[in-house]
């Protein structure tokens, strides 16, 4: 995929000038052959993989040009009717199809580009790639974009609006772009200029585009009213009781361009829920907090600015907030980034009688970068999080820094300081460093990560603190010529771990072997040795997986995965230590395209763990299941028109425990998700849905009430009806 794409020499960099039109390109110009007027034409489209500068398979062209409002590219691919893989999806749903790209760096600064993707439909996928961060696909903008298949092919028509862009306030501009083609069936990437992995990184060695001049973004204010209702029914299991809601709210998102560089954006009342469902994750028997990443539009918008190789500011601490501020941008090599919220989720979790009760957490969060040479920058990132007399602060800095052109260093340094309800007080500092090389073919990274015990970041993800942690990770891929089989080889990782007194907690050394052909098919078998300490006990853990996943159907796609070892039994029953247990874990996902507007993914998640022979409680049979998990989850999607979609979700989880074994509920969970969406773009759209999540779970009629489980999940716990619309303005 184009997220894939590491680089190319210097020396190689090409420089493309475009013309001004009077008269824009339409898609039926070239659908007919029809006499267009000024443009120019790119053909040399060298392979990224699986050749490194081998010539595109398929003829491949793309036609430039602009005019006051718009950049305009045309891509004209040649390819066999029947091996082009393109379906009507959901906008950003074009993983698995064939695709055309155009990408701009237009501060010229060669650290962060814009990304512009489509599938030979024109359905779009936008993003924006930094060196530091790499790519990141929640960015959302307005453009255009037709696509139409031929007989010999496809064609692909994109306008990307001048106010869609953030550019230096100049009468000449001078951006960086590569224009990309991705083939899915054989795997191949092609762009122009030519790139290569042979070296690391990305936008440094982008083309040069000349020639635009005299254009702005112009007055560009967006405003994004919404309406939302919603009616709900849910389980309060802090009273028990069932509480019926209704609500209706209005509000506003609006978009401000400072200098033609700076974005500043205000949330007025405005709706953080999230439309999309998490994907389903193994959560039971988890030492440490698992990660869901942010789906709220709000937080996902320039959410790079924010990043940092230690995750400093997870948007997801931020739960119910009431109002949003933010500014983004780009002022020559500066990079600002700042970020005001409120939230009212620690003043709704205390009891009624709490004088904390009602009360919010204030957060702020301000980053500001220095861009420097080709790949390097150095920044500072400051949280902030009070609630009523507490409050949590974490400063950093950190610094990426091209040594050549496969050697990258990156150093973060953090402090923080945390006053707690009580009002006692606890500082401490956190450091990382990272050295790694990119290449074609030989891989490698050194980390080391050292987190003081005191270390605090109430706004960021960091799941575990008092270490000093050492990983290092290689691999070498063989890339033969003209075969099915792409690239193989092996690769290892390790990782060692101590705390701050010294004392040996983890070690683990993981050989694994890939193989890649194409279709695309991927096959990896790997095994790990491993030590954990746990509670002052010392484990020693093994484990074995095979990973297979192919997409050569062309409607159908398959990811199979299994996994047996040696695991801990984190939480055990009452009276019981923890103890090694007998670890098995299946996954399997496919995904059916029967027809080209209809998708059907099916997910199945299996997680056992068992005793082991001659291990555990006395008393207890040999191999006697400890737990059970399964998941599984059908979501289907039925695309009507390029706007308007059905998507239908249900949903189940179940843990079978064994409770002389192990502390969990015995818990049943069944869910189904009903949405409809009429997207236009990103700011014009309207959601119904419909959700009703049942599980195991009855009130007890005791005084006072009490939640009991049952056998079937036969009690709706959550049940909700929603809709809401928006509506772009842009002036």
């Amino acid at each position: 995929m184009f997220c894939q794409v590491k680089g190319f020499a210097q020396e190689q960099i090409s420089t493309l000038r475009i013309p001004r039109t009077s008269r824009p390109p339409r898609l039926e110009d070239f659908l007919g052959n029809r006499p267009r007027q000024a443009e120019v034409r790119v053909r040399d489209f060298r392979q990224f993989m699986p050749g490194d500068g081998n010539p595109v398979s398929q003829e491949t062209s793309a036609f430039l040009s602009y005019d006051d409002k718009n950049l305009y590219a045309v891509f004209v691919c040649k390819e066999e009717p029947d091996r082009v893989r393109a379906r009507r999806s959901k906008r950003e749903d074009i993983w698995d199809d064939d695709k055309v790209a155009i990408w701009l760096d237009t501060f010229h600064d060669r650290q962060r580009a814009y990304g512009f993707v489509t599938n030979p439909l024109g359905i779009q996928l936008d993003g924006i790639h930094t060196e530091r961060t790499g790519e990141d696909y929640s960015f959302d903008t307005l453009w255009h974009s037709e696509g139409r298949l031929t007989e010999d092919g496809y064609i692909v028509w994109i306008a990307i609006p001048f106010k869609s862009l953030r550019f230096p306030d100049a009468s000449v501009q001078t951006w960086g772009i590569a224009l990309g083609r991705e083939i899915a069936h054989s795997k191949e990437e092609s762009y122009w200029p030519f790139l290569t992995m042979r070296i690391a990184g990305l936008i440094h060695q982008l083309g040069t585009l000349e020639g635009i001049e005299e254009v702005s973004p112009g007055r560009n204010v967006q405003l994004i009213p919404y309406g939302a209702f919603a009616g709900a029914r849910f389980l309060d299991r802090t009273a028990p009781a069932f509480r019926n809601v209704t609500e209706g709210r209005g509000g506003l998102d609006a978009k401000l361009v400072l200098h033609n560089a700076l974005t500043f954006d205000i949330a007025l009342n405005p709706d953080f829920s999230q439309v999309e469902s998490d994907e389903p994750q193994v959560t039971a028997n988890q030492r440490y907090e698992v990660f869901f990443p942010e789906k709220r539009p709000f937080f996902i918008e320039n959410a790079d600015f924010f990043r940092t190789r230690e995750n400093l500011f997870f948007s997801r601490r931020i739960a119910d907030p009431q109002f949003g501020v933010r500014l983004t941008g780009k002022m020559g090599r500066w990079g600002i980034g700042a970020l005001v919220s409120d939230d009212r989720a620690p003043g709704r979790r205390v009891p009624e009688d709490d004088l904390l009760r009602g009360r919010r957490a204030e957060i702020g969060v301000v980053r500001v970068q220095r861009d420097f040479a080709a790949q390097s920058s150095i920044g500072v990132l400051v949280t902030s999080r009070d609630f009523a007399s507490s409050f949590n602060r974490v400063v950093s800095l950190d610094t990426r820094i091209g040594l050549t052109s496969n050697w990258i260093l990156s150093a973060q340094v953090m402090r923080s300081y945390t006053r707690r309800l009580d009002r006692t007080r606890r500082s401490g500092p956190a450091y990382f460093a990272e050295l790694s090389r990119r290449g074609r073919h030989f891989t490698c990274t050194g980390r080391y990560t050292d987190r003081s015990p005191d270390f605090r970041s109430e706004l960021g993800f960091i799941p575990r603190v008092d270490i000093r942690q050492a990983e290092n990770s290689a691999s070498y891929l063989w890339r033969p010529k003209g075969r099915s089989l792409l690239s193989f080889g092996p690769s290892v990782s390790s990782l060692v771990n101590w705390d701050r007194k010294g004392r040996l907690q983890d070690w683990t050394v993981n050989p694994s072997f890939q193989l890649s052909f194409d279709g695309p098919t991927n096959l990896t078998a790997s095994r790990t040795e491993a030590f954990e300490l746990y509670q002052g006990i010392g484990f020693r853990e093994s484990g074995s997986s095979v990973r297979i996943t192919t997409k050569r159907l062309k409607w159908m796609s398959t990811s199979a995965s299994y996994s047996q070892g040696r695991k801990i039994n984190f939480f055990p029953a009452a009276g019981l230590t923890p103890f090694l247990a007998n670890s098995n874990t299946a996954s399997l996902q496919l995904g059916f395209r029967p027809i080209r507007d209809l998708r059907w993914d099916l997910t199945q998640i299996y997680d056992r763990l068992g005793l082991r022979d001659g291990w555990g409680p006395v008393g207890q049979r040999v191999r006697a299941g400890i737990f059970t998990n399964h998941m599984l989850r059908s979501k289907v999607n039925y695309q009507f028109t390029r706007e308007l979609s059905l998507r239908t979700i249900i949903d189940y989880n179940a843990v079978f425990p064994n409770s002389s074994l192990v502390a969990l509920e015995r818990v049943k969970r069944f869910a189904a998700d009903v949405l409809v969406t009429c997207q236009v773009n990103p700011g014009t759209a309207l959601y119904a849905g419909y959700t009703n999540a049942y599980e195991n779970l009855v009130i007890a009629p005791w005084l006072p009430p009490v939640l009991s489980r049952t056998a079937s999940p036969t009690s709706s716990t959550g049940r909700q009806v929603f809709f809401k619309v928006s509506y772009l303005l842009r002036f």
